[in-house]
């Protein structure tokens, strides 16, 4: 591979993008993921079991409660990512003003949420229903822009796999604390209700501070040629991007499993293995391998390309899920490799998976001369957020199916054997399901090169974009296309 090939990977002609980050802005695009999962997180691990153990709500109704908001959520995303696509501030550039002004208006609601009055139970179903929805929707108009800017900070491979990793340490960092320090206080009997109240509003300080480090750190560096883009432009860089349909698909089933296991995981440890004190523990596995991961996924990358190191983490989250549902009580220690298992599959994936969805905001204005990272994350987030539905009803409906009754110390037979399903059978599964797809995934970081490099050179008004470095793809062909002509094949 030439140097020049490089060069035009990292910094494409005529745009201001880097050829790396700042630490700073790496940091700062994190901060900005820790702060939406103090909403997000909190409400995948315990929403469940505070409507069923706190509001009183049953396993069946939370279930579909769960299942209809998180596609209505699904919808916001589309709509969020329509209104990205359609404003820009020359101050501030496309995404920032969003995080700036939803941030406060997020976490509030996050802490309504998790405020269910007791008024019966027709009235605390609708209180339910209204305040999680509005979440859904107040976190889409965050998300979505914050998700979108990766693509629009770096278009380096390596730089995009930091930023991924970022991201993931944010959030795991939120999500481990919460393990640690939250979890343990989910025991029957204890004044969980102001356990929640004071820890989502706390978390409306601590958010608005972590969202704002985001706004003044992370910037948009990609020059887009269209800063306005119509519904007919959003939607023709929709059309025909396979690496992008497939991605949703693949994450989509993924997503079914990895919310299954986090609504269901902390039944497990505390109704099956009998050991809720090592929720924390676990928490700070997750702690240590996501930091020690974080260290080797650019090299990763580099060496094997996103979409290997994607499939390497579902095939091990399928080995967790599996050592889960057919492992015993007791030893206790083999459900756990179990569950830590399953987690180093998911950091995986999720450390790779942003980057992969960066990349094909590149096909898609190859294909048409349009950037449209607010529509193609939308939709990327659109799937991801039904899998997410899916995957939390489904794991309540196991719960419901195998009988679990609130509040019991002691479960039957046939209840651990629904939280066993919920908690690795659905995650064994959706995890095979989502690596048999990416076989087929054909956007490798070869090809995106080629496409960066075309980019550049049609962004620069010449003709000569690199040769390509894939030898299946020739020079010629990408030569001869320009936006609104059929693209040659890289799919």
């Amino acid at each position: 591979m030439s140097t020049s090939v490089l060069a035009n990977t990292a910094t494409p002609t005529g745009t201001s993008a880097p050829a790396t980050l700042s630490k700073l802005s790496i940091v700062g695009y994190g901060a900005g993921d820790a702060a939406n999962n103090l909403a997000f997180t909190t409400a995948t691990m315990f929403l469940l079991v505070y409507y069923t153990d706190v509001a009183g709500i049953s396993a069946a109704a939370a279930g579909t409660l769960l299942l209809v908001v998180r596609i209505f959520d699904a919808f916001a995303d589309v709509f969020a990512g329509r209104i990205v696509d359609r404003a820009y501030s020359k101050r501030f550039g496309k995404f920032r003003p969003f995080i700036m002004f939803g941030s406060v208006p997020l976490l509030l609601l996050s802490a309504a949420t998790f405020s269910v009055p007791q008024i019966g139970e027709s009235g605390m179903l609708i209180y339910a229903y209204c305040t999680y929805a509005a979440l859904g929707l107040a976190y889409s108009l965050v998300n979505i822009p914050f998700g979108s800017m990766a693509g629009a900070m770096t278009q380096s491979p390596t730089g995009r796999a930091k930023l991924a990793s970022a991201r993931t340490i944010g959030g795991m960092i939120v999500g481990a604390g919460l393990g640690i320090f939250v979890a343990p206080l989910i025991v029957p009997g204890a004044d969980l209700q102001a356990t929640f109240t004071v820890m989502t509003l706390s978390f409306v300080v601590v958010g608005t501070a972590l969202y704002m480090f985001t706004v003044f750190t992370a910037k948009e560096k990609v020059v887009r040629t269209v800063t306005n883009v119509s519904l007919k432009q959003s939607l023709a860089t929709l059309k025909g991007n396979k690496p992008l349909f497939m991605l949703c698909i693949s994450s989509f089933v993924f997503l079914t499993g990895f919310l299954a296991l986090g609504t269901v995981q902390l039944y497990y440890l505390r109704d099956v293995l009998h050991a809720l004190p090592l929720y924390a523990a676990l928490s700070v596995f997750q702690i240590v391998a996501t930091f020690g991961m974080a260290a080797f996924i650019p090299a990763i990358v580099r060496k094997f390309g996103k979409r290997a190191a994607y499939m390497a983490g579902g095939a091990i989250m399928a080995v967790g899920g599996l050592i889960v549902f057919f492992a015993p009580s007791d030893p206790v220690w083999l459900g756990f490799t179990g569950l830590a298992v399953c987690q180093v599959g998911m950091i995986l994936v999720n450390m790779i998976v942003w980057a992969l969805e960066a990349d094909t905001v590149e096909y898609g204005e190859w294909k048409t001369g349009v950037r449209a990272e607010g529509m193609t994350y939308a939709l990327f987030s659109f799937t991801r957020k039904t899998g997410q539905a899916v995957g939390g009803a489904l794991a309540a409906f196991s719960l419901a199916w195998g009988g679990y009754a609130a509040g019991e110390s002691v479960q039957t037979a046939s209840a651990e054997l629904g939280i066993r399903a919920g908690a690795g059978l659905i995650p064994l599964v959706a995890s095979v399901l989502a690596v048999a797809l990416m076989i087929f995934y054909p956007l490798t970081d070869k090809r995106h090169a080629v496409i960066v490099a075309e980019i550049a050179a049609r962004r620069a008004g010449t003709d000569d974009a690199e040769p390509p470095i894939d030898p299946s793809l020739s020079t010629a062909s990408f030569r001869a296309y320009r936006p609104g002509s059929t693209p040659p094949s890289v799919d």
